[in-house]
């Protein structure tokens, strides 16, 4: 009798250790299930970023990681963003993605938008169509999108510019953007920063030399086009206000070759020059319109302070250093004219 209860309470000792066994292997194999979903490496090295576009739903998101291969496990992740109820809060941009990103992590990630700036640089550009078409490369709006806004009249005029005008504003710099701004934010972006260099005293400078601020820029443009050098910048700031407060026509031929939209000209011909177009400072009196490139920095502050000389023409110089012969009279620019002329055709450039 004494053998029958022993053999029943071992018995029920070891029913105890196998239940207690089969919930800890129950528990271990959830615990797995969920860490492996959740916390187990799962972001492959095939993209450096995710790219997420505005509208886009979890359908569109889940497709493009499926089709790019960006998890190795696409239920786990699909199960993940489910549960973690990333499903309805889908969020644009560019993220950053590293090789073994769990689950959790990289949902996380995009639920909060944890996304990476773009860094914006730029030097000049000779158009905006040119400046429009680098942007749209680096972010989410198209070339077409962002070119559109500068030629929207309506749009630039709360900036106070014109459609002829408005590339002023835009400023060699670096900025640090996300890649989803819209156009919008972007320009605003630009004209903030516009606003920022024209500070009180810079329009001071601009209005003793009787030229509003867009003016400065455009005149700017000139400069630049015709530098190669920052140093002759100031001298020839100089020389085109000097023919402004003379009354004479700027006859600068970037303008011309802005006018005709041809950038590669290398010799203004004669029969350029009567290109009909307000760009053409042969032509017409003052300044352009707008600018006939994006002025630098150092162009503007070289028109904001010229140096102070006598001079009204200049031409490049016939070593084909890419600097100018000065002066102060038609006798003396004629000789100057002459010698690279003649060093034009000695080296066969007839355009």
């Amino acid at each position: 009798m004494a053998k029958q209860k022993t053999s029943a309470g071992g018995t029920f000792k070891k029913f105890i250790v196998a239940l207690i066994i089969i919930v800890v292997l129950a528990l271990g194999g959830t615990l797995l299930f969920y860490y492996l979903r959740y916390f187990g490496p799962n972001v492959t090295g095939n993209e450096e970023y995710l790219y997420i576009h505005t509208g886009e739903n979890f359908n569109d998101v889940y497709k493009t990681i499926r089709d790019k291969n960006i998890v190795k496990d696409t239920a786990t992740f699909s199960w993940a963003a489910r549960n973690m109820k990333y499903v309805g809060h889908v969020k644009p941009g560019k993220y950053r993605l590293h090789e073994g990103m769990s689950n959790r992590k990289f949902i996380r990630m995009l639920q909060l938008g944890e996304q990476e700036q773009v860094q914006l640089s730029f030097h000049v550009f000779r158009t905006k169509e040119q400046f429009a078409g680098f942007v749209g490369k680096k972010f989410e709006a198209d070339s077409a999108t962002l070119l559109h806004y500068l030629d929207s009249a309506d749009f630039v005029k709360q900036y106070g510019f014109t459609t002829d005008n408005a590339f002023v504003m835009i400023m060699p710099d670096t900025y640090q953007m996300y890649w989803n701004i819209s156009p919008e934010k972007f320009y605003k972006r630009m004209y903030t920063h516009y606003q920022n260099f024209w500070t009180p005293a810079r329009k001071q400078q601009a209005a003793a030399l009787n030229l509003t601020v867009p003016q400065v820029s455009i005149l700017a443009s000139i400069v630049d086009a015709e530098a190669v050098y920052d140093d002759e910048m100031p001298i020839i700031a100089g020389l085109y206000l000097n023919r402004l407060r003379q009354g004479m026509k700027l006859e600068s031929d970037p303008t011309v070759i802005f006018a005709m939209n041809d950038f590669t000209i290398h010799r203004v011909l004669n029969k350029y020059l009567s290109v009909n177009s307000p760009y053409n400072t042969y032509l017409h009196t003052g300044l352009p319109p707008g600018p006939v490139m994006m002025p630098s920095v150092n162009a503007v502050k070289a028109v904001l302070n010229p140096d102070k000389n006598d001079y009204i023409y200049m031409v490049a110089k016939e070593d084909f250093s890419n600097r100018h012969n000065f002066a102060t009279n038609v006798a003396e620019h004629n000789k100057n004219a002459q010698k690279f002329r003649k060093a034009l055709d000695e080296r066969n450039i007839k355009k």
